[in-house]
């Protein structure tokens, strides 16, 4: 039971609910009453693109609201404010859910020795992860490299149920002192999905009482609303993976096994990035650094075409615009786009990580750098010589009738069927306005193959 008369606070980072909150559960244990915080740190706000940061917005306005308005904004460097603000509620713990990530882990290990240089404690309950990362390991203690153990391994692990909270759980302080407004949004031409925690767990109520069942096969076309759009609610912590995971195993269905594999995905590459937090910037296979890439104003403007959306390739031209005018795009179409930048432009993957990055409403820096490089063949379960993407092909096989073409390249609109896929060979020439392909794709393929024979030579 709490004392009588202790406070505490509750900070929110990637957390942004009131249901299934261990830290509530934690705070509750440690005081009668609770502060809601949640900080604008300049290293983080800087590099978010306007899509990331206005969905942040609108989380914050819904968790706001769900704490009856007493939720603090303040804006500055979480070593310095965290501890001014417990120190002005007379809180002695700090309660957060553990974060991995490479600059969140080194956040938080300064506010801890700030806190405790004045007496408090950071207290950390949880975490974004169904498992945290670095709980999962082999026999010998080490940590998994390759994706189908660890996905055995996780699941043996287990998670705990969802926690039983919502905002009553705690008795909520009144600001003790006037933060920053929540800002406005950002201006942004996306389409962007509702935030906030009701829009959440109502997205993935429809998921599953719509196609979850058929998952396995209606993810990988894009020309079809087969996908959960649950991405962006799980990177801001509207929702938590034990939610998913535990109506899933409610589920007795091959899609809802695919669905709890995509959660094992996005655990794994956690784990990955914890293990190894350079490969948020560099080569996860160190011996890719001598691969040969592109520089130069050829190669820049190669790049332009692609972020465009004009490349001549439509199933990747689609895939780009989408990006823009939605701040998303389907998982297997990124795939296709990410080979067609690092295997047929030949320019390096974190170029177009980090283009990504600045337009994804649900960018999330583990599965976002190790998706890229997966594709690329540098990181983990690389194949390379296998992972070349024919973008005509994949077009086929995946949008075979060409809905997903047509509805974001409108040059296209009037072409039938998988023809669209290869404008270049109708009787009447490229529709007007559409570019020729930027590149021989079979001259390319080979290209790249021959570039990776030096990461052979690398790792001999």
């Amino acid at each position: 039971m709490a004392d009588q008369g202790q406070s505490a606070v509750v900070w929110f980072r990637r957390d942004l609910r009131v249901s299934d909150q261990p830290t509530f559960l934690a705070a509750a244990d440690a005081a009668d009453r609770a502060l809601g915080l949640f900080v604008l740190d300049p290293v983080l706000l800087k590099p978010s693109g306007g899509a990331r940061l206005t969905f942040l917005y609108g989380a914050l306005r819904a968790l706001d609201e769900a704490l009856g308005g007493r939720l603090l904004v303040v804006r500055g460097d979480p070593a310095e404010v965290v501890p001014r603000i417990a120190k002005a509620v007379d809180a002695q713990t700090v309660h957060v859910a553990a974060d991995f990530g490479p600059y969140g882990a080194r956040r938080d290990e300064a506010v801890e020795k700030a806190l405790a240089e004045a007496g408090r404690e950071l207290v950390r309950s949880g975490s974004p992860y169904a498992v945290a990362p670095g709980r999962v390991r082999k026999d010998d203690g080490d940590p998994f490299k390759v994706f189908t153990p660890f996905r055995r391994r996780w699941a043996d692990h287990g998670w705990r149920a969802p926690a039983e909270t919502d905002a009553d759980t705690l008795t909520w302080i009144d600001p003790p002192q006037k933060g920053v407004p929540i800002p406005a949004d950002e201006k942004v031409d996306a389409e962007l999905p509702e935030p906030g925690e009701k829009a959440a767990l109502r997205t993935w109520r429809e998921f599953l009482d719509g196609v979850v069942d058929d998952y396995g096969d209606a993810r990988d076309r894009p020309d079809r609303p087969g996908t959960s759009r649950m991405s962006v609610y799980l990177k801001y912590g509207c929702v938590h993976p034990r939610t998913l995971l535990a109506d899933l195993a409610a589920k007795r269905s091959t899609g809802a096994d695919t669905y709890r594999t995509e959660i094992a995905w996005r655990e794994f590459y956690a784990d990955i990035l914890h293990q190894r937090p350079d490969s948020a910037r560099k080569n996860y296979d160190r011996s890719f650094d001598a691969l040969p890439v592109e520089s130069g104003k050829a190669a820049d403007a190669a790049f332009e075409a692609w972020k465009d959306g004009r490349t001549g390739f439509p199933i990747v031209d689609a895939g780009m615009r989408q990006l823009r005018a939605e701040a998303w795009m389907h998982n297997r179409v990124r795939m296709i786009v990410a080979s067609f930048l690092v295997k047929d432009l030949h320019l390096p993957w974190w170029w177009g990580a980090r283009h990504f990055m600045t337009l994804l409403v649900d960018g999330d820096l583990a599965s976002n750098q190790h998706g890229w490089q997966w594709t690329a063949g540098s990181g983990t379960d690389a194949s390379p010589y296998f992972r070349v993407f024919n973008p005509i092909t994949q077009g086929e096989r995946f949008d075979p009738d060409g809905a997903y073409v047509r509805r974001y390249v409108p040059e296209l609109a009037d072409i039938p069927g998988k023809a669209v896929h290869q404008p270049w060979t109708l009787r009447d020439g490229i529709p007007e306005g559409y570019p020729e392909p930027i590149v021989d794709h079979k001259q390319e393929r080979l290209d790249a193959l021959a570039r990776y024979e030096k990461v052979k030579s690398a790792r001999r």
